[in-house]
């Protein structure tokens, strides 16, 4: 996955691969909430890891940007997969997308 041999890459492929549903999240990030109300509604557990208790939030942020194109958050990851943030999850909630991914 990632090129960036370090901890906190490891870390990140290590919990993506740990849960269907993965969140990296900040506690007072509307996007993030969002995100996480669509997985609410489709009654389907995710992981969140809140970046804001972390001492390497900054390397982590660097590692799923460079994996996923942005380093903001959320960065959220069905399956293995990145699917994009907030408004991407809403948007897949919306269209029924986000329901027929969870039950692959």
């Amino acid at each position: 996955m990632s090129t960036v041999s370090t901890k906190s890459a490891q870390f990140v492929e290590d919990t993506i691969a740990s849960d269907k549903v993965v969140i990296f999240s900040k506690t007072s990030c509307p996007y993030c909430t969002m995100a996480k109300e669509q997985f609410k509604k489709l009654n389907q557990k995710f992981t969140v890891i809140d970046l804001e208790t972390r001492d390497d939030a900054g390397e982590i942020q660097d590692v799923l940007g460079e994996m996923t194109g942005a380093r903001t958050v959320p960065r959220v990851f069905v399956n293995g997969n990145f699917i994009g943030g907030g408004t991407d999850v809403q948007k897949m909630y919306k269209d029924g997308s986000l329901k027929k991914l969870l039950e692959e």
